[in-house]
């Protein structure tokens, strides 16, 4: 208790010190009129002050609203229904129904505060200053006056400031507020650093390669706070519904009131005091409440998980995803070549090593990556044995290799070298080799598909979403990656505007609702085209980022289907909140209406309604992984 006190900001605990002393005197004043009666304008004077102890704020806020031409919201219906309830005699009831009414507005209050706090703490990634080198000095600077090739230093526990390039030092980043991973990551020169992570234990020099503005720490914190302002269909139902819906209700009240008496010539009080109880139950604040707090939860879960919603709307879209469009590169493959296999036809020449020296001045992609893998077994090519090298355009390279012609490329290169070459059996990129004229083999290079994307595309397919994939790639490779993760449709040697076409094709389908997942810039324009775009964030082009309506922060394509979930999950919980709600208030509306339910019920329908659809709603904050 002393702890949920504590916890409390000074306004919410001087809600409950007014709630607490507002029960006690209508407690007392109820033992003592009891006791002693009293005359009845002593009793609504002694009533009056537990009453606007509790309901002062209530009754200058529907006044500021009825001068500012606001008048129909839940502030108006309360202090009518109170001020009724006076009016009848029932002083008690008029305290009990303001007492409740501030109890469950209290309780909101704490349940929305905790979860932005929950939310506040895990988006809590804004570096408070960066250690700049200027002048040979460390000076320490706002992350926004550090410019673009700035050298920056970053300490021991220090958050990233800005996003960079390492160039010396070797360290571990705890990027789990920003990805989601718990798991820290290791650097060492030349790897990207994001701005927000934590360094966890060595120090590193980093070279700044964006501006503050710019930076990912400042781009995820524009989208959170701007989440908000995009809403859910949903929403706006519920906002207009409440616009319409509170003052057909005070009509119907008013009608209760006047109608019943003159017809069936019956008591006016008794009337009143069932209209009174109609205007009780059907404050809509329960959905006015609950249905914004579950999106803004369902957002909130899903940025503790790496995943950037833009808005309820996408949210609220995700749930209803019946294909996902994937590209290839950078999406289901780490988008990086690697040597898959060697295959050499003779022992005389080490295939290998006579490729890597060839490539060893290259900056292609595949040159690069023949580089790195004759690395990886703790070698570096001897470029003193290199002499000419010429780039033969769309074929391969030719290089003189300890004074012979090496040719290293495609079987049309093999062509023009003179050697009898054959293709493998293998898919992807085939890179042969020949010295003067003699074939020595082949070199297979494929992009390595991410371990996590085969789980991804078969937990999409148990919540009956079918997969689509795009690529450049040619129809064999395609096809045997397709194959192997289990995509339903797969579509390749397709241009960027080849893309957009086909996501446009398939969003013809009135039935479907398509998100396209993609990481380049050249994912750009069909990401825009889907229904839901959705890029892989961490490492994809800015492009992509700003084109998409939801962000991946991980780059593992097991975070789609866990949106997935995430944004079903907060469907349901908002349409059981509306129905929940709605059910409840139109059956306590008609009991009321007819005599049978009184104020006690009424106070139930409207605050025990509330407190319970943001109980629910809270729900949306948690997953289940």
């Amino acid at each position: 208790m002393r702890k949920f006190f504590a916890e409390l900001t000074k306004k919410q605990k001087k809600m409950l010190l007014r709630i607490v002393v507002s029960v006690l005197l209508t407690l007392l004043l109820t033992v003592v009129l009891n006791i002693i009666p009293l005359n009845e304008y002593v009793s609504l004077i002694l009533f009056l002050i537990p009453y606007l102890v509790i309901g002062y704020d209530v009754l200058l806020k529907a006044a500021r609203n009825i001068v500012g031409g606001s008048i129909f919201d839940e502030k108006f219906l309360m202090t009518i229904a109170t001020a009724g309830a006076f009016f009848t005699g029932d002083y008690r009831e008029a305290c009990a129904v303001m007492i409740f009414y501030q109890l469950g507005e209290l309780f909101e209050n704490i349940a929305v505060g905790r979860t932005r706090k929950s939310i506040a703490a895990i988006m809590d990634i804004r570096p408070d200053y960066a250690n700049v080198i200027r002048d040979g000095e460390e000076q320490r600077v706002s992350p926004d006056e550090v410019f673009i090739n700035d050298i920056i230093v970053i300490k021991p526990g220090e958050r990233v400031p800005l996003d960079g390039v390492v160039l010396e030092g070797i360290s571990s980043l705890n990027t789990a507020a920003l990805t989601g991973e718990a798991l820290p990551v290791d650097i060492v020169e030349g790897d990207s650093v994001i701005s927000g992570a934590i360094n966890i234990n060595g120090v590193i020099k980093v070279r700044v390669t964006s501006d503050y503005s710019g930076s990912t720490v400042s781009k995820i914190l524009e989208l959170v706070e701007n989440a908000s302002d995009k809403k859910a269909r949903v929403e706006g139902f519920v906002s207009r519904f409440a616009k319409y819906y509170t003052p057909v209700v005070v009509i119907l009240a008013v009608l209760l009131a006047l109608v019943p008496p003159l017809i069936l010539h019956s008591g006016w009080g008794e009337w009143i005091h069932r209209a009174l109880i109609f205007l009780v139950v059907s404050c809509p604040c329960a959905l006015v409440v609950s249905v914004p707090l579950t999106f803004f939860c369902g957002i909130g879960c899903a940025s503790r998980e790496g995943i950037l919603v833009k808005g309820s709307n996408y949210l609220e879209l995700l749930s209803k995803v019946t294909t996902v469009v994937f590209d290839k590169t950078g999406t289901l493959t780490k988008g990086v070549f690697e040597v898959e296999a060697i295959h050499p036809e003779e022992s005389k020449y080490d295939l290998f090593e006579l490729a890597a020296i060839a490539e060893s001045k290259s900056n292609h992609p595949i040159a690069l990556s023949i580089v790195r893998a004759y690395g990886k077994k703790g070698k570096e090519p001897d470029k003193s044995r290199l002499g000419t090298v010429e780039e033969i355009a769309g074929k391969g390279i030719k290089a003189e290799i300890d004074g012979e012609d090496v040719f290293v490329g495609n079987g049309a290169l093999m062509e023009l070298s003179g050697a009898r070459f054959h293709e493998c059996h293998k898919t992807g990129t085939i890179l042969h080799v020949s010295v003067s004229g003699r074939y020595l083999g082949h070199i297979v290079i494929n992009d390595e598909i991410k371990p996590e994307s085969s789980k991804a595309v078969s937990e999409l397919a148990r919540d009956n979403i079918k997969t689509v994939m795009l690529t450049g790639d040619k129809k064999d490779r395609a096809e045997e990656i397709g194959k192997e993760l289990g995509i339903n449709e797969v579509y390749s040697d397709l241009l960027p505007q080849d893309k957009v076409v086909k996501v446009e094709e398939l969003i013809a389908d009135p039935a479907s609702t398509i998100a396209f997942v993609g990481d380049g810039i050249n994912d750009a324009p069909a990401l825009m085209r889907s229904d839901v775009g959705i890029a892989m964030g961490a490492l994809g082009s800015d492009a992509a980022v700003e084109a998409s309506d939801v962000v991946l922060m991980n780059d593992n394509p097991l975070a789609l289907p866990l949106a997935v979930v995430i944004a079903r999950r907060t469907m349901r919980i908002v349409k059981e909140n509306i129905v929940f709600a709605l059910a409840v208030k139109v059956l306590i509306l008609v009991l009321g209406a007819i005599g049978v339910a009184g104020m006690w019920v009424a106070v139930f329908g409207d605050v025990g309604v509330l407190i319970i659809a943001v109980l629910n709603a809270l729900r949306a904050f948690k997953v289940k992984h």
